[in-house]
């Protein structure tokens, strides 16, 4: 059996929530787990719960917290961008209680935006393992559905099924493709030879790349096959020349699971997701 604690401490006068799941033996390298909002700290189908006690299990020991405003934490509810005491906080707060000097943040969703933007201000932070990094713009979007949506319901003969017995209001679906295209033709995405001084006013997605440019530690992203935020940011990705250097350095690795949802709702996915991380951190560990 895992040994797991309760654990409550301090953010900026708030109280946050979280469970240490306690490894067997004296590990380096601990694991504290960035949700995405609004969630908090059980997750999707017990996402979050599966996961750290499968890593406390492999000998790492995890932190699974909910920040200010969510879950059984005090304070005001807030975005993904706005949690990075919260974040700095359960990072001490593992070290503390689980013995570990490194962490790994691994974040999935808008957590892994959080992650991303909190771990180069932090020494602890060792790694990233980022699933389905949030990078949405209007335009980001509207390029992922007519990339993935669209081109699957064309070819799908249901869907004309559903046409030819009048099932489909032709005229909406019209005007849904229509915005779409009209925002994926936008200009969007930024500026690349814009000063760092702009930073704040910059898209998400381009931030997120001056976020991980400035990261010296190593990176793993994981990506869903079946997810819409997971082909934007892959778009986005491909766009912008900082994502494609970051791909390209030792240091950042991806992972990707063919047909897997946001949230890797099987047991199969789930395993996969954990097996992943678990190599990470061990290479990490043999690294150091």
């Amino acid at each position: 059996m895992i040994a797991e604690e309760p654990v409550v401490f301090a953010c900026e006068g708030e109280a946050l929530v979280g469970v240490v799941s306690h490894a067997r033996h004296a590990a380096a390298t601990g694991v504290a787990i960035v949700v995405g909002g609004p969630q908090y700290r059980i997750g999707s189908h017990r996402q979050f719960v599966l996961l750290a006690r499968a890593l406390a299990d492999a000998g790492i020991p995890a932190l699974r917290f909910d920040y200010r405003g969510m879950g059984d934490a005090t304070g005001l509810q807030r975005t993904f961008e706005d949690v990075d005491s919260d974040v700095a906080a359960a990072v001490e707060t593992l070290c503390a209680r689980a013995g570990v000097s490194r962490v790994v943040l691994w974040g999935l969703c808008d957590g892994a935006s959080a992650a991303l933007f909190h771990a180069a201000r932090n020494p602890r932070v060792a790694g990233l393992v980022l699933i389905n990094p949030w990078v949405r713009t209007e335009q980001g979007v509207a390029r992922a559905y007519l990339g993935s949506y669209y081109r699957g319901r064309v070819t799908d003969p249901k869907l004309w099924g559903r046409v030819l017995r009048g099932e489909v209001d032709l005229r909406a679906s019209a005007a849904s493709l229509a915005r779409n295209v009209r925002a994926a033709l936008s200009r969007g995405g930024g500026d690349a030879s814009r000063p760092p001084a702009d930073e704040a006013s910059l898209p998400l997605p381009e931030r997120c790349a001056r976020a991980l440019q400035r990261f010296t530690g190593r990176t793993l992203v994981i990506l869903s096959g079946d997810d819409i935020t997971a082909r934007e940011f892959v778009l986005a990705a491909q766009g912008d020349a900082r994502w494609s250097d970051a791909r390209r350095r030792a240091q950042v690795s991806w992972h990707e699971l063919p047909g897997a949802d946001h949230t890797f709702s099987t047991r199969a996915w789930r395993d996969e997701v954990v097996a992943a991380t678990v190599a990470f951190v061990r290479d990490l560990d043999a690294a150091a």
